[in-house]
């Protein structure tokens, strides 16, 4: 609980410093987001959501999980397809997703940590993170089929 306070006070100067309003809605939506695995979609931060702050709209979460991510206490985890997801770890990690049962699962491979910017690329654009992202099938799956 001592790492999601901590994130929380964190996130909370975050806000301040970026001029955002910390309202419990705002607060509510990153805890609920930082405290998942599921690396979930905006709907189901707003199923959660709503268990405590029965009121929210949707619209609500949706913007403030995009605000999230423009502030760079989050992000959208890339995807072809599929509605966006979002995660709250800001470690370094990578996402490997299943192309059938649609879960997103964590993994680090320090290799992937520093992935080298093409050079030709480094001259007409400004690099502001490389992500790996690799999709399969996840082990249940796998034996399901």
């Amino acid at each position: 609980m001592d790492d999601i306070k901590e994130k929380l006070d964190i996130f909370h100067n975050h806000c301040k410093a970026k001029g955002l309003k910390v309202t419990p809605q705002r607060t509510e939506i990153y805890k609920t987001l930082i405290a998942s695995k599921e690396h979930p979609s905006a709907e189901m931060v707003y199923e959660k959501i709503r268990q405590t702050l029965p009121n929210v709209s949707f619209d609500t979460v949706n913007r403030t999980l995009n605000t999230l991510n423009d502030m760079g206490a989050a992000f959208i985890v890339e995807g072809c397809g599929d509605v966006r997801r979002f995660d709250g770890n800001m470690e370094n990690h990578q996402h490997f997703k299943c192309i059938n049962c649609k879960k997103i699962f964590d993994f680090s491979h320090k290799t992937f940590d520093n992935i080298s910017v093409p050079e030709n690329l480094l001259g007409d654009f400004k690099v502001l993170r490389a992500v790996v992202y690799i999709e399969g099938l996840c082990k249940s799956c796998q034996e399901k089929k």
